[in-house]
């Protein structure tokens, strides 16, 4: 089992609760200057490596690694095919009006672009509509290949990778949602998607079942 890198952000959240602890999360959003909501991937992630402990009403400790691994054992086996959702693609020709639309009827954050193959071609954010939605053109005349963030610059992952991979690649990205692919030879083929919602979830179950 390889260890758990964490990213700056994480490092400091276990410097302010070493020298502050016990803390809550308010506190540590606040010296961070960045909403509770914002740091709850991050504090799950601590919590279930076993680099915090957090009690109700009480706040957060720092315990340092623990001696018994079954959590992080545990949590490196959750892997994103179970917890993975059914993914929202467009076709690359379709209008940022109708994107939007279909956005909204789905209630979702993002969009996958596939081309006529369903191969991977692009990713679409609320702002790069809401950005477009903006000027004083005509969306319907817009296709969306014009606006979606291109490859190489898509992150993404496989079924087969651990959730708390997933994690840190949306935290390091600042996104809310991978598109789950399958490799093939004649591209990346969309099989689902994996959000932030999908893995605070998992962990939140995670820390219910081992009573943290």
């Amino acid at each position: 089992m390889s260890p758990i890198e964490l990213n700056k952000r994480q490092e400091e959240i276990l410097r302010i609760v070493k020298g502050n602890g016990p803390i809550t999360g308010e506190q540590i959003a606040e010296r961070l200057h960045l909403t509770r909501a914002t740091l709850r991937p991050d504090l799950a992630i601590l919590t279930m490596a076993g680099f915090l402990d957090a009690r109700p009403r009480v706040g957060y400790f720092y315990s340092g690694k623990k001696p018994g691994h079954d959590v992080t054992d545990t949590m490196n086996n959750m892997k994103v095919k179970d917890f993975q959702s059914i993914p929202v693609v467009v076709r690359e020709n379709v209008s940022v009006y109708d994107a939007i639309s279909q956005m909204f009827l789905d209630d979702v954050g993002t969009l996958f672009v596939v081309d006529k193959n369903s191969m991977l071609t692009g990713v679409l954010s609320r702002k790069d509509l809401l950005r477009t939605s903006l000027g004083s053109q005509d969306l319907t005349a817009i296709p969306v290949h014009i606006i979606m963030t291109r490859m190489p610059n898509i992150t993404y992952c496989s079924k087969a990778d651990s959730l708390i991979q997933v994690a840190n690649r949306l935290i390091n990205q600042q996104i809310d949602a991978l598109p789950v692919v399958e490799e093939l030879a004649n591209g990346l083929k969309v099989v689902g998607r994996i959000t932030k919602t999908n893995i605070t979830r998992a962990f939140l179950s995670l820390s219910e079942s081992h009573e943290l």
